[in-house]
């Protein structure tokens, strides 16, 4: 079984298919918080590219909080995963569930930031950038919303994806960049050897530490 040893090492080798990118003036990487930021790190890292991240919140099913049935996404943007969704018969807590995800998505929104505003993304390449992907939800959520916010051209990069997820994402991105489809796929943590939640202060932390280095290349 191929595995990375966590995230960082993940985010190194994904940005080796981006190659293409590095040092591109119009490109910008977008990590999915949480588990998806110190991935990003890295690949922003490796294309001396500025980061930033792309907030999406999972919905889950009324009582069964491991199903996932979409996702919401910065700008307003969310997805519905119909099959599961039909399966919920109380409209008024899937109304519930989507209030909630939509004010925990502002809050995070407002905690990465500390007072900046989002970057402007139009006419940019934006690479949105995951720990993994099972179903897909969370990434399509991100390309609609960056297409939505005028991005140019965006791709998706994933460590490790379902055959599944990436066939979905690969009908909405511009590209897709992912090192490991395996066939027998049950969860993202499964290719980790370290999947260690990431929490709010590394996110944090990550994102300050790119802004400094970013800005001391650009007066390099």
């Amino acid at each position: 079984m191929n595995q990375f040893s966590d995230r960082s090492e993940a985010g190194r080798t994904l940005a080796s298919l981006l190659s293409a990118y590095d040092e591109r003036d119009e490109a910008i990487v977008m990590g999915l918080p949480r588990g998806g930021v110190p991935v990003a790190f890295e690949v922003a890292k490796a294309l001396h590219l500025p980061l930033d991240v792309m907030v999406v919140r999972k919905l889950r099913a009324p009582g069964q909080p491991e199903l996932a049935i979409g996702a919401i996404a910065s700008g307003g943007t969310s997805i519905l995963n119909d099959q599961v969704a039909q399966l919920v018969d109380d409209t008024a807590q899937l109304r519930a569930e989507l209030q909630h995800q939509s004010i925990e998505l502002h809050h995070r929104e407002s905690l990465y930031r500390n007072g900046r505003l989002p970057p402007n993304i139009k006419r940019r390449t934006v690479i949105l950038v995951d720990d993994g992907s099972a179903t897909g939800a969370s990434m399509r959520a991100a390309i609609r919303a960056a297409r939505r916010l005028g991005a140019a051209r965006v791709i998706a990069a994933v460590p490790v994806a379902s055959s599944d997820a990436l066939r979905l994402m690969r009908s909405e991105a511009d590209e897709v960049a992912c090192i490991l489809e395996p066939e027998m796929f049950l969860s993202v943590g499964q290719w980790y050897r370290d999947f260690e939640q990431t929490d709010d202060t590394e996110v944090v932390a990550l994102l300050a530490q790119s802004r400094v280095r970013h800005r001391d290349l650009a007066h390099s």
